[in-house]
């Protein structure tokens, strides 16, 4: 690449061409204030901000001031960041907007992380000059997500993120002028859009504009009801965050300090999404390979690839955008929903409580799990599976509300029989983990040898599409993997088109997987910080002394004890599910 050098703060530096002046000048290590732009790595998506201003610059030669973050850096350019002419815009522009904002930060879902108050802090700003009419909107609450519009600053992340990254469309500006904000279209309800509720709207959100519904009132509701018994279930990707919210680096593995600080919380019981995990592989693998048996017997009708169905955020994208591919997907159930239903069955009789009174919390990386455990079909008699669904942020807040010290914990381990769990369950947090858990027993029941080599490194990586063909015995089983909606739908295009090549396919709706789940602590882009979560999630796998799903005594007891068989008649009442076309489930309220 041809690189060109200019000077930034008598500071020169070399960049290549086409860099930005915010990028050059952070190569340089200046950091430049921004509110619009985001970090897009490894998206293939290039951000078009510029909206705020925050981020002028003063450029020799130039009349007005340049916003850094869309400014082209050319060969010879001289900039300050700092001089009073860029100060005080920036102040300007920044006493502006708070000016139309919300001042009831003691309360926000977002205090402490809000990028706002951050750069308001940064500028000192004290008084607000321009006080007047402030917009103000009806705010509007799903089962994920809420958004509180008075606090948007028209940043239009959310925007971008929402249809260029994730090509959900449920998200884009309206009306104009002082009345102009980021809505579905005819500021219909969330509920009523094509949301999807995978979150990375209110992962991007530099406000309190969006953001999480949050459950932990009600957790400690049923924790004070001494009439009910609550358990926990912990995703596998949330051991390798939550450390971040206690100052730990980036994927710091917390596993046995999170089980005690769940103990200290008072749940009854601390279990493990992982051994649902490796029931869901049970399950989908017997799938999967049920339908290649019926293909290389000639069966026309046998639908392949299959798509795994983990992920509540893409399984709401496929039932949305494609109803006519509603019989490819696995009919597997999640593991959330696969454990909440587990508990309140087998579980629940073997400790002699009624279903009612058993009460199912998950800690989940992601905010699309709080709608999933609220869909009608995971509810018996109007009581679901699963309760309450928390994000990795509430657990860490609760934790710091209850006054435990993180740091002092020591490790304890999962309870049984549902907090015991293989390798392979723990590597479903990462992108590539789910279909690499169904490859290793996949692989061993359809040849009946066993693997020489436990881990598939060819199913690993950060592209946002990704293939590879793993050797069955000769048998040659081609894979196909996505992260990220919008890469999910180029594959199911050419599923439609009926161009795929591939036997199964994993999505997932977040980049990177679970581990860069909406509700993890907030990364802000960076990729070295989900490169950490990956590395720690494969860290954890390589030190269990099973790896395998099949292998999981627990789960064998299970199937023995309860359930019968992979694929049985019970295994499809409790663990399996219809999927609906919901299409035209779009309304509009006036």
């Amino acid at each position: 690449m041809e690189k060109i050098k200019l000077t930034i703060d008598n500071k020169e530096v070399q960049v290549e061409k086409g860099a930005t002046i915010l990028e050059a000048a952070r190569k340089a290590g200046i950091e430049i204030p921004t509110l619009c732009h985001m970090e897009l790595h490894n998206m293939n998506i290039e951000n078009k901000p510029g909206g705020c201003r925050i981020c002028v610059v003063e450029v020799q030669g130039r009349r007005n001031l340049a916003p850094s973050c869309i400014t082209e850096a050319t060969d010879g350019m001289v900039i300050r960041t700092n001089s009073t002419r860029v100060l005080n815009a920036r102040t300007t522009v920044m006493k502006l907007i708070v000016s139309d904002h919300p001042f009831d930060c003691l309360v926000c879902a977002k205090s402490g992380d809000c990028e706002l108050q951050t750069l308001a802090k940064q500028f000192g700003i004290r008084d607000i000059p321009y006080m007047g009419e402030k917009s103000t909107y009806r705010k509007d609450t799903s089962p994920s997500i809420i958004r509180d519009v008075d606090k948007c600053i028209m940043c239009r992340r959310c925007e971008m993120m929402c249809n260029e990254v994730q090509t959900v469309g449920a998200l884009n500006a309206v009306n104009r002028g002082f009345m102009s904000v980021v809505a579905p279209a005819f500021e219909m309800d969330l509920i009523d859009s094509p949301c999807t509720y995978c979150g990375q709207c209110v992962a991007v959100c530099p406000t309190g504009a969006l953001s999480e519904v949050n459950h932990t009132s009600e957790v400690l509701r049923a924790l004070s009801d001494l009439n009910k018994t609550v358990v926990v279930q912990t995703a596998p990707s949330v051991r390798a965050a939550l450390g971040e919210e206690f100052g730990l680096a980036p994927g710091t593995l917390v596993t046995g300090k999170m089980a005690a600080a769940l103990r200290r919380l008072g749940f009854d019981y601390v279990f493990d999404t992982d051994f649902a995990a490796d029931l869901t592989i049970m399950e989908e693998g017997t799938e999967l390979l049920g339908r290649l048996k019926a293909h290389l017997a000639g069966d026309k009708n046998v639908k392949l690839p299959i798509l795994t169905s983990c992920c509540p955020g893409w399984v709401n994208f496929f039932e949305h955008n494609f109803p006519d591919l509603l019989d490819v997907p696995s009919t597997a159930k999640s593991p959330q929903q696969m454990f909440g239903a587990i508990a309140k069955t087998y579980f629940a009789d073997k400790i002699g409580v009624n279903r009612k009174d058993l009460i199912v919390v998950s800690v989940m990386p992601c905010l699309a799990k709080k709608y999933e455990c609220q869909r009608d079909e995971f509810k018996v008699d109007g009581n679901p599976d699963v309760d309450y669904s928390m994000t990795t942020r509430e657990l860490a807040q609760f934790i710091k509300q209850a006054n435990i010290d993180f740091h002092d914990l020591p490790d304890e381990d999962f309870d049984t029989p549902l907090g015991e769990s293989t390798g392979a369950a723990i590597i479903f947090g990462n992108t590539g983990g789910v279909i690499e858990a169904a490859c290793r027993t996949a692989y061993e029941v359809f040849t009946g040898k066993s693997l020489d080599k436990i881990e598939f490194h060819e199913l690993r990586g950060i592209e946002g599409i990704r293939s590879a063909t793993i050797d069955f015995d000769g048998l040659p089983i081609n894979i196909g993997i996505a992260h990220g909606l919008g890469n999910a739908r180029k594959l199911l295009d050419e599923v439609r088109a009926g161009r795929s090549k591939y036997h199964a396919i994993e999505i997932m709706a977040c980049p990177g997987g679970c581990i860069g789940g909406a509700g993890q602590p907030f990364h802000h882009g960076h990729s070295e910080i989900l490169a950490a979560r990956a590395k720690a999630i494969y860290s954890e796998d390589e030190q269990k002394v099973i790896r395998k799903s099949h292998e999981n005594p627990y789960i064998k007891k299970l199937y023995d004890e309860f359930l019968g068989a992979p694929g049985s008649e019970k295994a499809h009442e409790l663990l399996h599910i219809h999927y609906y076309d919901k299409s035209d489930e779009i309304t509009i309220h006036h």
